[in-house]
């Protein structure tokens, strides 16, 4: 606590938001007076706050005195002084700092996103390796509305119009909203996020953001706090910033691509390549890795009705498993580069997906398929994103059917913990009942008087 301590007075903050992840990767907490922060040195929270649903809702009863204790007891948050950032767009001096999860004995909360991903970078240090990943965070602005009926709307540029058509890569069409980059980018220096390139998207108002390759926690934290910085930005500027994966009827949808490698932890060396420069076995098992366990943790990566959206046959997303070099129609892509900095790219996660579960399946796969020693599929050439069905490892094609798998999965289960498996699963079913009972304007327009 000395060094986070010593932050809080070096810059004068006067608020704390204490602040963890739940399961949707909505942030949860509580802010409090610096001086009560540090005098408590974190903060307590009832244990339901994890199994909350996306719409504030909970878990079914069955499961939930299951998985909880009856009196709904607390759980402790410790600060994590690696996790502290300012926030730039508050009027006080104020710092949000995430935290960790434990019980009253100090074991950590198995629920907790956060801590699911530690368990899986333990899996790593426990055989010498270091993942190093990159992730990629595509969103569309919008129009502020508040009928959610309408469909959403780009919002108005410098220009003074809309775009009215796909402007991918289009340098003109990202300075349109220059004001609310720029704020985005001294937030994010601020805040000290490692962001890189912006890159304009297919989409109208579709934007992409890259960040730095570096450690997976550290990432996985940044993105999470970006999020939350993005929204704030386009908020000042009358606009709204979403990360939901189909947000626009008929538009590209939205993904949260992550760059994968892993370092040997001695050497410093990128395990994916042998010492003449070729790729090595355990490159290979990485891939077939992700590709055998994917589809049974699909719902970490594609958490909600709607990002199954994306997978559409002959768009930009991908539709299978298939693995190749340079080949963004695969949903394994491995580009080009040096030896010592080859990596794979998944790119079936959403951007709606909760950062740190997406990341924490992803690098799971891999580590399975490098301890089983797994074989891949033959990597393809040309378009190969026509088909879902390429391989004998396919994706599950609705939330349903995600769940089941993951529900049976014994992978999921035995590294990520009974009690993760249950309570995601259960949060997840429980937002489906709740999409299912919305009449959507498709089955107005087209069954209301024509059955």
């Amino acid at each position: 606590m000395d060094k986070l301590i010593a932050f809080l007075k070096d810059k004068k903050i006067t608020e704390v938001e204490c602040v963890i992840s739940d399961m949707t990767g909505i942030a949860r907490g509580k802010i409090a007076p610096v001086d009560k922060f540090v005098s408590e040195k974190g903060m307590r929270l009832p244990e339901s706050v994890l199994l909350q649903t996306v719409t504030g809702d909970f878990i079914d009863d069955e499961v939930y005195y299951q998985l909880l204790d009856d009196a709904d007891i607390d759980f402790v948050c410790v600060p994590d002084e690696n996790a502290v950032f300012m926030l730039p767009w508050t009027v006080e001096a104020t710092a949000q700092v995430i935290h960790d999860c434990y019980d009253r004995m100090g074991n950590p909360i198995e629920l907790s996103p956060r801590n699911v991903l530690k368990k899986v970078l333990k899996l790593y240090e426990d055989k010498g390796w270091e993942p190093v990943i990159a992730p990629e965070m595509e969103f569309y602005l919008t129009k502020r509305s508040d009928d959610h009926d309408l469909p959403l709307k780009p919002p108005i540029g410098r220009s003074g119009r809309p775009e009215a058509g796909r402007q991918s890569f289009s340098i003109d069409a990202a300075n349109e909203y220059d004001p609310l980059f720029e704020d985005m980018y001294d937030w994010c220096e601020i805040q000290g996020l490692d962001i890189d390139t912006l890159i304009h998207e297919d989409g109208p108002a579709q934007m992409e953001i890259n960040f730095s390759h570096g450690n997976a926690l550290s990432l996985a934290d940044q993105v999470f706090i970006f999020k939350r910085t993005l929204k704030e930005a386009a908020l000042k500027h009358d606009v709204c910033a979403t990360f939901m994966a189909k947000p626009v009827t008929d538009e590209p949808g939205s993904a949260m691509h992550i760059h994968q490698s892993v370092l040997d932890i001695k050497t410093g060396k990128n395990i994916f390549t042998k010492d003449d420069g070729t790729q090595s076995k355990l490159f290979l098992s990485y891939i077939a890795g992700l590709q055998q366990y994917i589809p049974e943790l699909l719902p970490l990566m594609a958490p909600s009705a709607n990002s199954f959206r994306r997978f559409l046959p002959g768009t930009s997303a991908p539709v299978n498993l298939e693995w190749g070099v340079e080949n963004r129609t695969c949903g394994l892509r491995i580009p080009e580069s040096s030896p010592q900095n080859r990596r794979i790219e998944n790119r079936i996660p959403g951007a709606d997906a909760n950062c740190y579960l997406a990341i924490a399946a992803s690098l799971l796969c891999g580590y399975i398929g490098m301890v089983d020693d797994l074989k891949p599929s033959t990597p393809v050439t040309g378009k190969s994103n026509e088909s879902r069905t390429n391989n004998e490892n396919c994706l599950p094609l609705t939330l349903e059917e995600a769940l089941v798998a993951m529900q049976s999965s014994d992978a999921c289960i035995e590294y990520l913990g009974q009690s993760f498996t249950t309570g995601f699963v259960a949060v997840k079913q429980a937002e489906l009942e709740n999409f299912r009972r919305v009449v959507s304007s498709w089955e107005r327009e087209f069954l209301l008087l024509t059955v």
